[in-house]
């Protein structure tokens, strides 16, 4: 297919560097991966030595942490939620090898981030040509949820990585004996990541069942795909019957499983997911602007080769199994999952924005301008943040909360160092876990749900705490009500959101004295003083650990 579409192209620009010799044999990957993981490296130098943030606190790390420790494939220290070993065994490996601080979590991050770009490129060029590889790579490495994720020690990416090279051996018409076994062996590495991850895979394995029925010549060679494509579902099975063993729980505790897999059933909270997921793939965080440059592309006629053939396209055959796996994922994830996180479609990106890529090339003449404008917006979407709810993590907002509340924990510290202190998860998870980067020993605290004004009417009950941090969850947006996506009641009900208080009315509602507050890019914290130390009273404080 690759080779097809190389035909009448010529030999210039991105095509020449990247095939070599007499017979233009194409680079093999494996000498594209160290120019990927340069650029990572590089482009996140600046982020390298921060310390753990949101759910990298909340689970994954204690998670690994554990399996470091004691070698421990459930995790002691954490809720357990049953989410597959892989990640916590590869970051143990690391650690073991060159020390358990943040920057060599973050430089273990980049060489996975890496090698799904390495799958990004390799994909794109056998459906395609290099040309269009280099492109829809370049966009996936700084599409702000991507770029973001590219550091961070979420199993998403690991699922990421071994979806797509999964992809590669298998998207074509019908994958041989040896790409179907290669491709079962990826997507196997991928569900071992995260669970979710087994949706893909599944997905062709029906494709190919239908296409079984459909074909009766080549009956035998579809269903033999199918079965490959099915296989990952044995080791995924394999781990849940373990974790049922050792827990007496199948899929996660109890706690986990009703947020985030029985919660989410009301036919008019998937129906609104569901929405939001398509917005994800096609508007959030300026996706919008390769996605509305193709489709104005569409209207425009292909464009001719010098030899007088249409330019080529994505097959067929190849776009209908793309459009099942975005569907497929895209249904999966408006039902599952408590919280709308939209890391968990790291592996749809890629996918969206070669579709964008091809259909550009197909199209318009001068389609590396489009290329660039996509860039400039992407590069925008980096830094800043968007007139619509979104989580920190899927731009560099999530740096800046974690800076802030270093600061805050360090003026805390510096001003009582045997405070007792009322926040909220993570920075609850961030005191009394020295591991993670924040303090030196472990802090005392009386831990709140969030600071909706509800927790804080309840923090009134609460005694033991001498000193307070608060902080923002979300971004506050300064635009105009209508604007502002995602405030309404049914996010409130169906996806978990809340009003943060505002430190004033924090202090004022408990009767506390601001000693320090600071804000950056509509993110805020600060650090309330109270001028005598309640009752003790610990054990009536609420203390939730959700880890997603």
């Amino acid at each position: 297919m690759a080779q097809t579409a190389q035909q009448g192209e010529g030999s210039g620009g991105i095509d020449h560097l990247l095939y070599r010799g007499h017979r233009q044999e194409p680079v093999p990957a494996w000498m594209v991966f160290p120019i990927i993981y340069a650029g990572v490296f590089l482009s996140h130098w600046t982020l390298l030595r921060l310390p753990y943030f949101w759910d990298e606190a909340g689970y994954y790390i204690p998670a690994a942490y554990d399996f470091f420790r004691r070698s421990a494939l459930i995790p002691y220290s954490t809720l357990t939620n049953a989410h597959p070993p892989l990640p916590a065994i590869y970051l143990a490996l690391w650690w073991k090898l060159s020390g358990f601080v943040p920057s060599v979590t973050r430089l273990a991050m980049c060489l996975i981030a890496a090698l799904a770009l390495t799958g990004v490129f390799a994909l794109c060029r056998k459906l395609m040509n290099a040309e269009v590889a280099a492109a829809t790579t370049l966009l996936t490495g700084l599409y702000p949820v991507w770029f973001a994720q590219s550091t961070l020690a979420h199993a998403d990416l690991f699922a990421a990585a071994g979806t797509l090279w999964g992809l590669y051996f298998c998207l074509e018409e019908l994958p041989g004996p040896l790409t179907g076994s290669l491709a079962a062996l990826c997507f196997s590495l991928a569900a071992l990541s995260k669970e979710t991850a087994i949706a893909t895979p599944l997905t062709l394995a029906l494709w190919h069942g239908i296409e079984a029925r459909r074909k009766p010549e080549q009956c035998c060679a579809h269903l033999r795909a199918a079965a490959q494509l099915a296989a990952p579902v044995l080791p995924l099975a394999a781990w849940y019957a373990y974790h049922l063993h050792k827990t007496g729980y199948l899929l996660g505790n109890p706690g986990f499983l009703q947020y985030n897999a029985v919660n989410t059933l009301h036919p008019l909270r998937i129906a609104l997911a569901l929405a939001l997921r398509l917005m994800d793939i096609t508007v959030y965080m300026n996706l919008f602007v390769p996605v509305v440059c193709m489709v104005a592309a569409m209207f425009l006629p292909a464009l001719r080769n010098k030899d007088g053939g249409l330019r080529p396209r994505v097959s067929w055959n190849a776009q209908a199994q793309i459009g099942l796996v975005l569907l497929s994922n895209v249904l999966l994830f408006s039902v599952l999952g408590g919280a709308l996180l939209t890391r968990y479609l790291l592996p749809l990106y890629p996918l969206v924005l070669l579709l964008c890529v091809s259909t550009w090339r197909r199209r318009v003449q001068q389609w590396g301008w489009l290329v660039v404008l996509s860039v400039v917006a992407f590069l925008a979407g980096i830094f800043v943040n968007p007139p619509y709810r979104f989580a920190p993590e899927d731009n560099l907002s999530y740096r800046d909360m974690i800076q802030l509340q270093q600061q805050a924990i360090a003026q805390l510290l510096h001003r009582d160092p045997h405070a007792v202190v009322l926040t909220a998860w993570p920075v609850s998870d961030e005191l009394t876990k020295p591991e993670l980067g924040y303090v030196r020993k472990p802090v005392p605290v009386v831990a709140l749900e969030n600071f909706s004004i509800q927790q804080i009417f309840l923090a009134e009950q609460l005694r033991g705490y001498n000193a307070a941090l608060v902080f923002s969850t979300k971004e506050s947006s300064s635009l105009p009500t209508f604007l502002r996506w995602g405030d309404s009641q049914w996010n409130q009900r169906y996806f978990d959101a809340h009003q943060d208080a505002s430190p004033e009315a924090v202090a004022g509602l408990l009767g506390g004295t601001i000693v320090w507050q600071n804000q950056r890019n509509g993110l805020w914290a600060a650090v309330i003083q109270f001028p005598t130390t309640q009752d003790a009273r610990l054990q009536n404080s609420l203390r939730v650990w959700r880890a997603q």
